[in-house]
Formats: C-alpha cells, structure tokens, sequence
C-alpha cells in the first residue's frame, strides 16, 4: 500500500512542480509524438525513483536492481528526448525525498506504546 502512496504523491508533486515552472521540452524528434506537458521535472523519474525507494526498504536484497531499473527508466527519457538530464535528475531527488519522507511518516506512525492526545 505504501508503494502506492508513494507513486501517487510523486506523481501529484511532480505534475504539481511541472504547472509551476512550465519548461518546455527539448527541441527534438521524439520517438513517439508530441507530449502535451511540461518538461520539469521528470514524472517518469519521480515515480520510477519513489517507487524503487520503498521497495527497497521493504525488500534491501533487491535494492540493486530495483534502483537499476528506476536508472533505466529515467534514461529511457533522455533517449526519447522528452527531457533535459536536469528534468530527470530532479525527478530521481524528487521521487526519493517522497519516498523517505513517506517511509518515515509510516514508521513514526507504527511505533509501539504511542496514545494520541
């Protein structure tokens, strides 16, 4: 449940961030055709680096290919030519800071002994 907590608020702050500061994408021919939103930051990184961050917590022996993966993905964007490496290099901090701060949130929320109020 958690991994989709954090994929829908990576997701929402990435779209978020994109209305804020509408960049607008390279100047490229792009493998596949126009894409009609901002360029900063990558939503694919964002969600792909928040995702691989707390399944990693979950399961650390799969933390190499998890973040490989996410490394991939964020590539992949490049490639395409749908973002500068900045737009994705901001998606990956963005999607790992949701995901800590996600993860945090829910172990300070599972502690034992703790009564509101």
């Amino acid at each position: 449940m958690l991994v989709f907590a954090a994929d829908g608020a990576a997701d929402l702050l990435a779209e978020i961030l994109k209305r804020l500061t509408g960049r607008a994408r390279p100047p490229v021919h792009r493998l596949g055709g126009p894409v009609g939103s901002s360029s900063f930051p990558s939503g694919h990184a964002t969600t792909a680096f928040a995702c691989a961050t707390v399944l990693a917590a979950f399961a650390p022996r799969l933390r190499v290919p998890l973040f490989a993966l996410a490394v991939l993905i964020a590539l992949s964007r490049l490639y395409n030519g749908d973002h500068y490496p900045l737009d994705v290099l901001a998606g990956a901090v963005l999607g790992v800071v949701t995901a800590l701060l996600l993860l945090s949130a829910a172990r300070r929320g599972s502690r034992p002994g703790r009564r509101a109020g």
